[in-house]
């Protein structure tokens, strides 16, 4: 008999198991069960992860839909440590097959099954799992995209500035390459805690005004506390629509921003919308691209949003004018004029 994970979905939590992961599992079965018939493979994790996950999937799915562990699929035909292709193979040809990424500590470079996945989950925490990409065609990012942003940023919130403490000194230098004005309105979108927002209030001066925007109520709780809101005007918002008139501000900075979004081209546009003809776009970040990807565990590839290629075609479209691209150990910028 197969080493096949079935049952019945349970009501949307699964008896005995911690209620961030029962959210996960039992919006991935609501997502995916539709799909029959349907075989998941969840790949990635370590130490059991995405055995263990799997596992929970399938207590979350209707009895006709499985979930399997690559695993424990490659221990049906012999090799152990095979490829993602060798499980493949061993299931039906026919089995409309969904595979499952598990971002873990320990696992190395991502490989094949994340590339391939069309459900990416970050795993770090296992008891914390967070979604982090599903595939349009299973479901529209507005279903899932700003709850599972929130629930990422979240539990980091209290410790962010402790870790990342040495990067104010960047963040000072980045809103300089802006060539900021005084008396002008500038925005952070996605402002976190809110590092860049001193800078950018010495940068625009008295006469000139900040708004920082989150989506993240604890990451402006943690701003407050630190008192950035003396600085600067504090609002809870999605990056992808900002409660902002058209061709308001004259520079908006973004640290971090972009590759977050499920849709990078829509929100470089909402960016464009808010910023007046002449004004500027800073995407920043205190680690180059490379750096980034290695502490994270993937390798960079030429689908990456921030590829100097990939943006400055999706600055264009989105009616920016690129001006600046650097992509160093120490940081990466890129610099864009409101067309």
């Amino acid at each position: 008999m197969r080493n096949r994970c079935t049952a019945h979905r349970g009501g949307g939590m699964l008896r005995g198991v911690p209620e961030r992961i029962a959210e996960v599992t039992a919006f991935l079965a609501e997502v995916l069960a539709p799909r029959a018939p349907l075989t998941v493979i969840v790949d990635g994790g370590d130490h059991g992860a995405a055995a263990r996950f799997a596992s929970r999937l399938a207590a979350a799915f209707p009895p006709s839909a499985r979930a399997w562990n690559v695993d424990a699929v490659m221990g049906l035909s012999g090799p152990s440590g095979g490829v993602l292709d060798s499980a493949l193979n061993v299931l039906e040809p026919a089995a409309d097959r969904v595979i499952v990424y598990l971002r873990a500590s320990g696992r190395g470079p991502a490989g094949e099954g994340e590339r391939r996945a069309q459900v990416v989950i970050d795993a770090h925490d296992p008891q914390w799992p967070v979604i982090r990409h599903v595939h349009p065609r299973l479901a529209d990012p507005e279903s899932w995209h700003l709850s599972e942003s929130r629930a990422f940023f979240a539990p980091r919130a209290a410790g962010w500035d402790e870790k990342f403490g040495d990067d104010l000194p960047a963040y000072a230098q980045a809103v300089e390459s802006a060539l900021p004005t005084r008396g002008d309105l500038a925005l952070d979108v996605g402002c976190g805690t809110g590092r860049a927002l001193p800078a950018l209030a010495e940068a625009v001066g008295p006469t000139g005004r900040v708004i920082g925007l989150d989506c993240t109520p604890a990451m402006l709780a943690e701003a407050r506390a630190k008192g950035r809101d003396r600085v600067s005007t504090l609002i809870q918002a999605d990056a992808r629509r900002l409660p902002l008139p058209n061709e308001v501000a004259g520079l908006v900075f973004a640290a971090g921003l972009v590759h977050h979004l499920p849709d990078p081209g829509a929100g470089l546009a909402e960016l464009a919308r808010v910023t007046r003809p002449g004004g500027r776009l800073v995407l920043f970040h205190p680690t180059g691209r490379a750096a980034l990807a290695a502490r994270h565990g993937h390798k960079l590839t030429p689908s990456d949003i921030l590829n100097e290629e990939n943006l400055t075609r999706a600055l264009a479209a989105a009616g920016w004018l690129p001006a600046r691209y650097e992509d160093e150990d120490g940081h990466f910028l890129a610099v864009a004029v409101r067309d």
